[in-house]
């Protein structure tokens, strides 16, 4: 139970962080490009790879890890876990699934957009 909160004061302060974030950048642009999700995204990113680089080299502990990668990146942005992961299937050679996974990823991800804005539309 002790984890399960950890990750979710994480996730309400990454979300915070995310909306602040987001808000902040897109103010700065006179433009209707998607600015503040992409620094998110490649903050989320950022964070996420030092965070388990922490965890590797100054032996964070799991509870810690937990809080930052899946509580405050998660709640950033999911984009980060999806970054390591495909980073973590191609530093481990598995080219194959890496790319499958960025490919399926963003396919299926659009579809489903798709799809559930028709669903919406239809009913």
């Amino acid at each position: 139970m002790r984890i399960i909160i950890l990750i979710g004061i994480g996730s309400f302060i990454g979300g915070i962080l995310r909306y602040l974030t987001t808000i902040f950048v897109q103010s700065k642009f006179l433009s209707t490009f998607p600015y503040g999700t992409l620094t998110v995204n490649i903050l989320g990113s950022l964070i996420i790879g030092i965070v388990f680089g922490l965890s590797e080299k100054a032996n964070l502990s799991p509870e810690w890890r937990l809080f930052l990668a899946t509580g405050i990146c998660g709640g950033f942005t999911t984009f980060s876990a999806f970054s390591f992961e495909t980073m973590a299937m191609l530093q481990d050679g598995q080219y194959f699934y890496g790319l499958s996974y960025v490919g399926l990823s963003i396919l299926f991800g659009l579809l489903a957009v798709f799809l559930g804005l028709s669903l919406i539309k239809i009913f």
